[in-house]
């Protein structure tokens, strides 16, 4: 070997070698220049952008071109929740969007994750704020104002939110929580916005089993339900197929993707998907048997990586070849 072919030799060695070792912050700022091809699937494929960054820029950088998202759903951005933005903020998430040609599949509210009044206070009631947004009973109104403008503002037509912390015994007050659902579904819905309620395990509906008894209850065609897996199977619930097998499937209007597993000793904590114990493969094969066209959204919550953002990277490439599996990834 020529002393020039050696030098060549050896300097393709080291590049390939730094290249495979490189920093992922480094492959993180490739992704803000770099595009891969666009999903193509039947779902509105999505990630939380929080869970990647509150640096807003640069978590829709990682959703539109390392992920190849077309869509993010948003909560929190800039560490501030999205109904604490100020006007030049709105402004400046909209041009964030249109650079990465990201649209947006709902505004995840904080709508009624507060204590229901004059019920015991429950043990899930925070001690802290919840992701950026620390809001009482008494502030529900401007909450859903806010929610209802916030989803104009960005063309979409669904509005998160909750049905109050968890009761010991919620018998008690369930018929007024579900006026309280019911009324605000109705003045959402006068405004061609969807109430998607979701189930949380700190919520009062926490399952399958518990969410089909609210939407039996609450027939308004302007509530729907935020299935969220993993926190059905965080209460006990074995969300596919049982949880699910019970839901009005014509009411399922947005779903939440992360996994879960639970602990010998009782208990659960956060896995990244496809590492857990909910069957992803056949809840997207179901869902897509029935027509389902809307949201389905990473919220990773696992943080056993390096970092938010690696933890979404890796929860991602799970519910990617799950999707794939079930078939729903062109």
């Amino acid at each position: 070997m020529s002393d020039l072919s050696r030098r060549n030799f050896v300097a393709g060695a080291v590049a390939a070698t730094a290249a495979a070792s490189a920093p992922r912050y480094l492959r993180a700022m490739a992704a803000d220049k770099a595009q891969v091809a666009r999903l193509k699937s039947q779902f509105k494929v999505a990630v939380i952008t929080d869970e990647i960054s509150q640096d807003f820029d640069h978590a829709c950088a990682i959703a539109a071109n390392e992920f190849g998202m077309q869509w993010v759903e948003l909560r929190a951005i800039w560490n501030k929740n999205m109904l604490a933005l100020d006007a030049n903020e709105i402004a400046e998430a909209h041009r964030i969007l249109d650079k990465y040609q990201l649209q947006v599949t709902d505004i995840a509210s904080p709508l009624f994750k507060v204590d229901w009044p004059d019920a015991p206070l429950s043990k899930f009631s925070p001690k802290r704020d919840q992701f950026k947004a620390d809001y009482t009973y008494k502030d529900q109104d401007e909450v859903l104002e806010k929610g209802d403008a916030l989803a104009k503002e960005f063309k979409t037509n669904r509005v998160r939110g909750f049905d109050f912390w968890r009761l010991e015994d919620q018998a008690p007050y369930r018929k007024a929580i579900n006026a309280k659902l019911g009324e605000a579904a109705d003045k959402l819905g006068k405004q061609g916005i969807i109430f998607i309620l979701e189930n949380e395990m700190a919520c009062n509906t926490a399952t399958g089993a518990e969410a089909a008894k609210v939407l039996a209850a609450v027939p308004s065609p302007h509530l729907m339900l935020n299935w969220d897996p993993g926190n059905a199977a965080a209460l006990g619930e074995t969300p596919f197929p049982n949880g699910y097998d019970l839901l009005p499937k014509k009411r399922i209007g947005h779903c939440h993707c992360k996994d879960t597993v639970l602990k010998s000793g009782g208990g659960y904590e956060w896995a990244p998907i496809g590492k857990g114990v909910i069957n992803w493969v056949g809840q997207f094969e179901a869902l897509k048997k029935i027509g389902y066209r809307d949201g389905v959204v990473l919220e990773t919550h696992w943080h056993g990586a390096s970092s938010p953002e690696e933890s979404t990277r890796q929860s991602w490439a799970g519910m990617k070849t799950d999707l794939q599996t079930a078939g729903c990834l062109a």
